[in-house]
């Protein structure tokens, strides 16, 4: 029996067998598509169809998922949206407040999900004081991963602070290396601007400016010397990064063209997929400047108002199936993240994994826990875009003048608020 069906037999002996068999359909709109990702979300499909549901996959392409968002809208528009749908962070209220989203309050009570998840996740999954949505990991976003291999033909060091950083591009680029492996997407320009933020601001005012949006904080001197870090960075990436897709990035760290990815921890998915060992075949590391700190993206599907009773009792079955520690296992091992639930045993993942839990642990006793601004859980969608607006055009401005830039940004934030 292969691990999948080890997983498959183990969830439906301690979840299933109690429920009626009534079987339904499920369609999941997603943006899981890479490797890794892909491979974790065909586990979660055949965990459903073993229960006798019906898997409908809505993959939409794009790692960012604002594909899937202007999706989702069409449809949910036309009365006809999915079972489920990637959703997260504040956008997750702003779905609740249409009257859309169904209610999992049976399911939170049946596997304790008040007891199984920290105070800030649950705040995110409910709307109205009701469980609306299922959360699936939890993902750090500032991380840095390095090809151990090329830092030593290079003879550069592991970086921890923003200036050690600056000082291992420059010694990888003197050795003939891509120093910095980067997709040139919004979201992805976006993530590279919020590490830095946090490097520079520190955990208490990169809240102030990207969660109470404090116009001080965003026209500050420090804020200025965030974007002028960001330009400076920007000389260590390649002229083909343009609308680079981030796993492909991330290959160009793993085979050995590029010695470092900014990226979140999904990147780890590929060098899993790729058969690669943390601390061994690659390093993560906090993001320099940033230890001790966490900013978060919880992946999560909000699930929608179904009339139909089977395809409802599909939708309630795949919420109870995520939040089995058997699937958060398997799921956060396949993706990168780490589990959701806080009871897990974690000597099963790897170093990254472990180093992962042990600095949310910390962060969160510390006020170093965040909310990923770049990945959509500190502001709307709306505040969003207007971040990614100017960080684009601001990246792609060799000319551009980061004071200038740090007067846009509050800007654009003001005129969407």
């Amino acid at each position: 029996m292969n691990a999948i069906s080890r997983l498959a037999t183990a969830v439906s002996l301690a979840y299933l067998l109690p429920l009626t068999a009534l079987a339904g359909e499920v369609e999941v709109l997603h943006w899981w598509t890479s490797g890794g990702e892909k491979r974790a979300v065909d586990t979660l499909q055949k965990l459903i169809e073993d229960q006798g549901h019906t898997w409908k996959d809505f993959a939409v392409a794009g790692g960012g998922g604002e594909a899937a968002m202007t999706v989702l809208k069409t449809r949910a528009v036309s009365g006809n949206p999915p079972a489920a749908a990637q959703i997260k962070g504040p956008d997750i209220q702003e779905w609740g407040e249409l009257g859309l989203l169904a209610d999992l309050d049976d399911v939170a009570k049946q596997q304790q999900w008040d007891t199984l998840l920290p105070p800030q996740v649950i705040e995110v999954m409910q709307f109205g004081g009701h469980y609306v949505a299922v959360p699936v990991n939890v993902h750090r976003v500032n991380w840095l991963w390095i090809n151990p291999e090329v830092f030593a033909k290079a003879g550069a060091t592991a970086p921890t602070t923003l200036d050690e950083f600056f000082v291992a591009a420059d010694k990888l680029k003197a050795a003939g290396f891509m120093p910095l492996a980067h997709g040139g997407q919004p979201w992805q320009d976006s993530t590279v601007f919020e590490d830095l933020a946090f490097a520079v601001l520190g955990p208490e005012d990169f809240s102030k400016a990207f969660v109470d949006l404090d116009e001080s904080v965003l026209t500050s001197a420090k804020m200025v010397e965030v974007f002028a870090a960001l330009q400076k960075l920007h000389g260590y990436v390649d002229a083909n990064a343009a609308g680079r897709d981030w796993n492909s990035a991330t290959a160009m760290v793993i085979n050995g063209k590029a010695g470092m990815q900014i990226m979140g921890d999904w990147a780890k998915s590929e060098w899993t997929a790729a058969g690669k060992v943390a601390g061994k075949d690659y390093q993560c590391l906090p993001f320099p400047g940033t230890q001790g700190s966490f900013a978060y993206n919880i992946d999560s599907l909000a699930m929608f108002k179904l009339s139909d009773a089977e395809n409802r009792k599909a939708q309630e079955d795949l919420a109870r199936t995520i939040m089995a520690p058997e699937f958060q296992q398997f799921f956060n091992q396949s993706k990168g993240s780490i589990p959701v639930r806080t009871d897990m045993d974690m000597s099963s993942f790897d170093a990254c994994a472990q180093q992962s839990m042990l600095d949310f642990k910390e962060a969160a006793a510390s006020g170093g826990l965040q909310p990923s601004l770049a990945h959509g859980m500190a502001a709307s969608s709306y505040v969003q875009g207007a971040v990614f607006d100017v960080v684009t055009n601001f990246f792609n401005d060799p000319e551009a003048d980061p004071k200038k830039a740090a007067q846009q940004l509050a800007a654009a934030i003001q005129a969407v608020q």
